[in-house]
């Protein structure tokens, strides 16, 4: 894989545990990329970034993963020889070593669906009697999965799970139900059934026997180490541990001692006593595992270059297992990654002396800052001769980060002095700019209060203004009444006259045309008021009637004739001839001032085409 399909394959398990809370950081990396790219190849992605799409969109894809994930693969009675032996050698031990009448504890981790939990039931109720098992034993089965811990507490399954259960077994911790056979009730209430991450949750604790059987093997050598450990804690002395075919107790054989290596059962080691004051033999156990278990990675070499001891820091860190012991040293990964030690050691063995190597720094794929380690090569000398040498690993990743931090932080500490006194020198600027702004608002505000005394007295004047707005409007709009009844008033006159009557200003343009004259001459009064006589298209012999109608208003000291008036011929809107007698009078005002002229429009009689 690339550096990048590293960074999102990291990325893809942090969305495991933030999503779904499974931490798979413990297990080895090469068997979860295979069993992920099974998932890709079967959905025809690509890559792990639209796996993670096709998460977010499809939830119940987390549970295929999982199961890929977490293979939950079991049985009853799994491996028959290795399940007899443990009925064999280690139930009747144990039984044997606990205090009659007194509680049996045990806990199937990693029990998936729950077959191997009742497996230890049927097996631990055969050799104590159902009254026996219901008052002494409880059988603890936890498992990562959610669902596999639901199926186990159901305790139900079909009847070709039920396969590898011997007859006898079967018939007697079995009842039939519909879909399946379910464990007996009397019996079921001494299994209980939790989740439980092996790599992070607290273990159970003062347990009797711990059967892990094909867990650890998923997990790498240092969550391997770890998790042995909290099973070494959890068990009760004496403790047995039973686990499956291809696991290895890797750098804990203080711990456990076997009882049957071949198939895997093993038993907890107590702790270290002497009946007598053997002050000979202590050290050196106790030497052996406070080697075994320091905090700082140690490996040593012995002088012909082989390996020859690796404790449990070292084995973790640099993934080194029992078969790699007695191997030349040059033949390991750990002799030139992270840096090369061939050159040093053999700087320590001619110098007699420790070679110092500082802040090495070691890049492994997946994690995006390199860790750093100080590495320490001592000769070991007894009685003056080279009898190997020490290697030891000190992690100080987290002091040369504090470093770096600290270094960071006071690089940013001088940038925000120089920036603090920037902006002090700009704080003063600005204070001197604010005071001379203050001396220009007082003035302003001066200016501004005699403004308001000008703006009072000119909103008194504008109210006496408004006040006499006011009256003239009540003047107007009386005025407005007033002239709305002459109107009403010159309207009902001309149309009580029934003849066609047009008034015409100076200019001989219409200022009323009446309803005789809409009558008549299909124009109505809107279109005609306003417009000049002569250029309405109208029926009227307007090149006879205009030059009298001139003459009339020119002869303003003589009124128009009033006798038998102007006889016209015409014709009227359906274009018909028809006679008019047009009689025109004077417009004056009060003060006999002449400014326009009525004339008034009488049809004869119609005359014959």
């Amino acid at each position: 894989m690339t550096t990048e399909e590293e960074r999102r394959f990291d990325e893809l398990l942090l969305l495991l545990r933030e999503t779904r809370g499974f931490d798979f950081s413990g297990y080895k990396r090469s068997t979860l990329i295979r069993r992920v790219a099974r998932r890709l190849e079967a959905l025809g992605l690509r890559d792990y970034d639209a796996y993670r799409d096709l998460l977010e969109l499809e939830p119940g894809e987390f549970t295929k993963l999982f199961d890929s994930l977490l293979i939950n693969v079991t049985g009853f009675f799994r491996d028959v020889t290795a399940w007899q032996r443990l009925r064999e050698l280690v139930v009747p031990a144990l039984l044997d070593l606990k205090p009659a009448g007194r509680p049996i504890r045990v806990w199937s981790a990693g029990c998936a669906s729950g077959e191997e939990a009742y497996t230890l039931a049927m097996i631990l109720a055969e050799e104590l009697g159902a009254d026996e098992f219901r008052r002494r034993v409880k059988i603890y089965g936890t498992d990562l999965d959610e669902q596999a811990v639901h199926a186990a507490r159901a305790g139900v399954y079909s009847g070709r799970t039920l396969a590898d259960v011997p007859a006898g077994l079967r018939e007697r911790y079995f009842e039939p139900m519909d879909g399946g056979f379910a464990f007996r009730h009397d019996l079921r209430g001494r299994l209980v059934f939790g989740r439980n991450d092996l790599t992070r949750d607290a273990p159970i604790s003062r347990v009797d026997l711990l059967v892990s059987r094909n867990t650890l093997m998923y997990f790498n050598t240092r969550t391997q180490l770890d998790v042995v450990s909290r099973f070494h804690f959890a068990l009760s002395d004496p403790g047995f541990l039973f686990l499956g075919k291809a696991e290895t107790l890797l750098g804990q054989s203080h711990a456990f001692e076997p009882v049957d290596l071949a198939l895997r059962l093993f038993r907890k080691r107590g702790p270290v006593t002497s009946g007598t004051t053997d002050r000979g033999s202590r050290p050196p156990v106790l030497a052996a595992v406070a080697l075994d278990c320091g905090p700082v990675a140690q490996i040593v070499v012995d002088v012909p270059g082989n390996l020859a001891l690796a404790n449990s820091r070292a084995a973790a860190l640099f993934g080194l297992g029992p078969r790699d012991v007695g191997r030349p040293f040059q033949d390991l990964e750990v002799s030139y990654w992270p840096v090369e030690l061939q050159t040093v050691i053999e700087q320590a063995c001619e110098g007699r002396g420790p070679v110092e190597l500082r802040e090495v720094n070691w890049y492994r794929a997946g994690t995006p800052a390199p860790e750093v380690f100080d590495v320490s090569v001592v000769p070991l000398l007894v009685s003056g001769d080279l009898a190997g040498v020490s290697i030891h690993f000190y992690d100080v990743t987290r002091y040369r980060r504090l470093r770096d931090e600290l270094k960071q932080a006071n690089r940013r500490l001088e940038q925000a002095s120089t920036e603090l006194r920037s902006l002090n020198e700009a704080l003063e600027a600005t204070n001197e700019e604010l005071q001379a702004t203050n001396e220009e608002l007082e003035a302003t505000n001066g200016e501004l209060q005699s403004t308001n005394e000008e703006l009072e007295t000119m909103n008194e004047e504008l109210q006496s203004t408004n006040d006499e707005l006011r009256h003239l409007n009540d003047v107007l709009t009386a005025r407005t009444i007033e002239l709305d009844e002459v109107n009403r008033f010159v309207s009902s006159v001309v149309r009580s006259l029934g003849d066609a009557v047009v008034v015409l200003d100076e200019q001989l343009h219409v200022v009323v045309w009446g309803p005789g004259a809409e009558a008549l001459w299909g124009v109505r009064a809107e279109e005609a008021a306003g417009l000049p006589l002569a250029e309405l298209d109208v029926g009227l012999p307007l090149d006879v009637l205009c030059p009298r109608l001139r003459a009339a208003l020119a002869d303003r000291s003589r009124p128009p004739e009033q006798g038998e008036g102007l006889l016209l011929d015409a014709v009227n809107r359906r274009g018909r001839p028809t006679r008019l007698d047009v009689r025109l009078s004077h417009l004056r005002t009060e003060d006999d001032a002449l400014h326009g002229l009525i004339m008034v429009m009488k049809e004869l009689r119609p005359q014959q085409p």
